[in-house]
């Protein structure tokens, strides 16, 4: 079935139909709303669904607003959010360097939070007592100070220790001779340290800090430091 025309609410026929602006006109009834020039496929515009010529097309208007409080702070919210200043503060501060930030209470108290715990910072002072001249002394076992067994017994299953190396000041104070098992094998990285495998016994363990100890290999008589992760108790 034939449409029908868009102007005239004629039937269309296909020898003189045109489809444009979702619509059916004839050719003939193609114009301009204003002043009625007969217009085609080129040369038309369309405003609402309906043709206009180019001299007649309806312009658009813009209105103005005054700025209400509601607007200004629209605008402002706007501004802030803005990347264009964003940018600008970057580029304006680009290559004027860091700022010095200063020392509060609360970071004085994290770095020496953290001076505190550092391996590194253990091991220079140990370094710097070692340069200072303080005589080594061998932890003293408060198991065997307690008694005093007679002379002639003293040399059974009697291993002399190995005097350690770490100073008086860094040994670490005494305990009641704690006994711990090897769970990994562990080379010594330093001179004050010990090395041992999994499954050693440890004995004479004093503690030191939450990350290493002092103690004595039962199997090659060695003693020094030692990770305490490295260890379980027996």
């Amino acid at each position: 079935m034939n449409p029908l025309c868009s102007r005239c609410n004629l039937v269309v026929y296909p020898t003189e139909k045109v489809n444009c602006l979702d619509k059916y006109w004839h050719k003939g009834c193609f114009s301009c709303e204003v002043c009625k020039m007969t217009l085609n496929m080129k040369n038309y515009k369309g405003f609402e669904k309906r043709p206009y010529c180019n001299a007649h097309y309806p312009k658009t208007n813009f209105t103005c607003v005054a700025d209400t409080p509601e607007n200004l702070r629209l605008k402002q919210q706007s501004k802030m959010q803005s990347q264009v200043l964003y940018r600008e503060d970057f580029e304006k501060n680009k290559g004027k360097g860091f700022h010095v930030v200063t020392d509060t209470p609360e970071l004085q108290r994290i770095k020496k939070s953290q001076d505190q715990i550092s391996n590194i910072k253990y091991h220079e002072e140990f370094e710097k007592r070692k340069m200072g001249g303080e005589a080594p002394q061998p932890p003293s076992n408060p198991s065997s100070a307690a008694y005093q067994p007679p002379a002639a017994s003293q040399n059974y299953n009697y291993e002399p220790a190995a005097e350690p190396v770490r100073p008086a000041a860094a040994a670490p104070p005494p305990s009641a001779g704690k006994r711990y098992r090897a769970v990994y094998d562990y080379s010594a990285a330093d001179e004050d340290e010990v090395s041992f495998v999994d499954g050693d016994v440890i004995v004479d363990v004093q503690q030191i800090d939450e990350g290493w100890m002092y103690g004595r290999v039962e199997r090659t008589g060695q003693q020094g430091m030692l990770p305490a992760n490295y260890v379980e108790a027996i």
